[in-house]
């Protein structure tokens, strides 16, 4: 009798207690942050045990918009999203991940940026200043100045409507980039091909030093100076328009053609595996300094030649002057 009365008494206790539980469980609404384990994959959704609230679905659009980034997650992965809908038709609340997935790409990015890690993107769009690039729904940008040499647009005057037709051609090419700069709370991301190109670079320089004498290839003009390629790796550099001759030089287009084939001389290699040149350096300079010399300032011989003449001079005029004093 005691034994019934216990029983009782514990499956009143259970009762209050399992009540008191289903209280407590607050159910979902709209604009709600949740985090759950993901429990299957359908064609068109994926589910999501939010325990102990019940099972989400992402559906629909909320599901082909991040489709792709899916890819890497399995049933088991956790994952954070927004609740859209509290309860759709078929009894389910309905979640978009797109913030969760958001977070998850700043904070990949953010890593890849500190372990230089390279990635692959594919240019959407371009403007004056350079490339747009999406990786998966978050927008970047890619400086023109930030693109490597066989990208660099190289436009001989300048003219930013020829700069941007030549951004347009490399719209949807794949280019290998790194993480620049990043900055989630302004929604920035920077990009960069060039320090992705730079490792090769400084591996190759290695074999350069300067002072050496390269033979190459001028690739593009600028108003600036003339770019170059040369070595067996292809590196590319650039000749200042000082150091295109000795004299004074309007535009590079005077000294130097695309295509021509010339020999010029490493002047500095940056820390960047920025290649400076001079052509005029390769082009006999002791000679090229000594005409200029000459034509700014008479050689030393010669004021010594001068000097004796004018010697010379003073002392025939001194003895003229004696014998007119002993005539007299």
């Amino acid at each position: 009798m005691q034994s019934a009365r216990f029983h009782y008494i514990l499956k009143d206790i259970m009762s209050k207690t399992l009540k008191d539980t289903i209280n407590l469980i607050s159910p979902l609404s709209e604009g709600e942050i949740v985090e759950g384990r993901i429990i299957g994959f359908g064609r068109s959704a994926l589910y999501i045990d939010l325990s102990p609230r019940g099972t989400a679905v992402v559906y629909g659009r909320e599901f082909y918009d991040v489709k792709n980034a899916l890819k890497g997650l399995e049933i088991g992965d956790r994952i954070a999203g927004e609740i859209i809908i509290a309860e759709n038709e078929e009894g389910y609340p309905e979640m978009s991940i797109r913030r969760g997935f958001r977070q998850k790409i700043w904070e990949d990015l953010a890593e890849k940026k500190e372990s230089g890690e390279t990635i692959e993107v594919r240019v959407a769009g371009a403007n004056k200043g350079g490339l747009i690039v999406k990786i998966e729904d978050i927008q970047a940008f890619l400086p023109a100045s930030q693109l490597s040499f066989e990208h660099f647009p190289r436009v001989e005057d300048a003219d930013k409507n020829k700069i941007l037709s030549k951004l347009e051609d490399l719209v949807g090419q794949t280019l290998k980039v790194k993480v620049l700069d990043i900055d989630q709370k302004e929604e920035k991301l920077i990009l960069s091909e060039k320090l992705e190109e730079m490792e090769k670079t400084k591996e190759t320089l290695k074999k350069y030093q300067k002072g050496d004498l390269v033979e190459g290839e001028i690739t593009g003009l600028a108003d600036f100076g003339a770019f170059i390629r040369f070595g067996v790796n292809n590196l590319e550099g650039l000749i200042h328009i000082s150091e295109l001759d000795w004299g004074l030089v309007k535009h590079p287009s005077d000294i130097v053609k695309v295509g021509q084939k010339v020999k010029a001389r490493i002047v500095d290699i940056g820390r960047d595996g920025r290649v400076s040149l001079s052509l005029k350096m390769a082009q006999a300079p002791k000679k090229e300094i000594a005409k200029a010399k000459e034509t700014a300032h008479p050689r030393a011989d010669e004021k010594k030649e001068a000097s004796k003449k004018v010697t010379a001079s003073q002392k025939t005029t001194k003895k003229a002057k004696s014998k007119d004093e002993s005539a007299s």
